[in-house]
Order: structure tokens, then C-alpha cells, then sequence
């Protein structure tokens, strides 16, 4: 992985948790509507996340040591770094501009398909002819664990980068 590869990985989970986090928050305030312009109460929304071209860990190791995925190859690949140094041996074509893929992206934003919750109140203007409304089916304590989840997700890759800028200032101040 290149020098920003790891910033580049935590980048795309930073968006992409920003997007679970707006996504929950939209479920959190439409928990009580009942009527949305395609018709019927609001339904929950969940965020799918897609790894961007990772592949697996042995895969992304094969291609870093230029050899075919089989065990048998892993041992003389490390030989073979180690033998001619780590920066021949991983060189891979390898820049800023072409980074190593392994992070994380949002695919899509699902609606839920789970039936309304049915409430009875015949004052509601959305009432049905029985007295029913149709709520959406969002329970607040699930919505608040999904948002403590973004929120350290979100906090650990920031906290990532800030761990790789210090190392890499730490590196350029050796080479003062």
C-alpha cells in the first residue's frame, strides 16, 4: 500500500458513514409520518456499503509480492522482498494518483419492507375507515444504536488519519 493508501481508505469510510449517519437521522425524525408524497407512512431506510475492489487479504498480498495466489508461492515471495528490499519487491506501479482500492463505499440506500405499525385513532386526519393509522415502523432505541455505531466508526477512521499524519511527520522530521 502506498504512503497515502491508508488515508485513502479511511476517507471513503468517513463519507460513507457520514451517509449512515444522515440516513438514520432522516429515519429518527420521520418516526411518526404518516403520509410521504409517493403515498402511505414513511418507511425506514438502511445504507449498503460495498468494499471497493479489495478483494480478499491474500489476494491484495499475492499481487503485492507479483506472485499467483497458492501458499506455496506466499513463502517465496517474502523470501524474494526481503532478499531485494520491501520497495522493489511492492513497487506495483503503485502513486498518489493510482491508489491501492480496499476501502469502502455506498452502494445504495434501501427502503425497509416492513409492514406499518397500526395505531388506533379515529382523530387522525390519515385514519382509516376502521380508525387505524399507519405509522412507519422505526423504533428509536434501534435508530440510536445504528447512530452510536456511524458515530465511533466515524470517530476511529478520524482518528486513523490523525495517527498516519503524525507518523509521517515523524518520518520527515528523521530526515532532517
Amino acid at each position: 500500500m502506498n504512503i497515502f493508501g491508508v488515508m485513502d481508505v479511511s476517507g471513503s469510510a468517513l463519507k460513507a458513514e457520514r451517509v449512515r449517519a444522515e440516513v438514520v437521522a432522516s429515519n429518527m425524525a420521520n418516526a411518526e409520518t404518516t403520509r410521504t408524497p409517493e403515498g402511505g407512512p414513511y418507511q425506514r431506510h438502511h445504507v449498503v456499503f460495498e468494499a471497493q475492489d479489495g478483494g480478499t487479504f491474500q489476494d491484495s498480498m499475492a499481487s503485492q509480492m507479483n506472485n499467483s495466489v497458492n501458499v506455496s508461492s506466499f513463502g517465496s515471495g517474502f523470501k524474494s522482498a526481503f532478499a531485494s528490499g520491501f520497495g522493489s519487491g511492492m513497487s506495483n506501479g503503485l502513486t498518489a494518483a493510482n491508489p491501492t482500492p480496499g476501502g469502502v463505499e455506498v452502494t445504495s440506500v434501501i427502503a425497509d419492507a416492513s409492514k406499518p405499525l397500526q395505531r388506533y385513532d379515529p382523530q387522525h386526519p390519515d385514519a382509516g375507515p376502521d380508525g387505524f393509522v399507519a405509522y412507519p415502523d422505526i423504533n428509536p432505541l434501534t435508530e440510536m444504536v445504528d447512530l452510536m455505531g456511524a458515530t465511533r466508526s466515524y470517530g476511529m477512521n478520524a482518528s486513523a488519519i490523525t495517527a498516519e499524519k503524525g507518523m509521517f511527520n515523524s518520518s520527515l522530521d528523521l530526515l532532517k
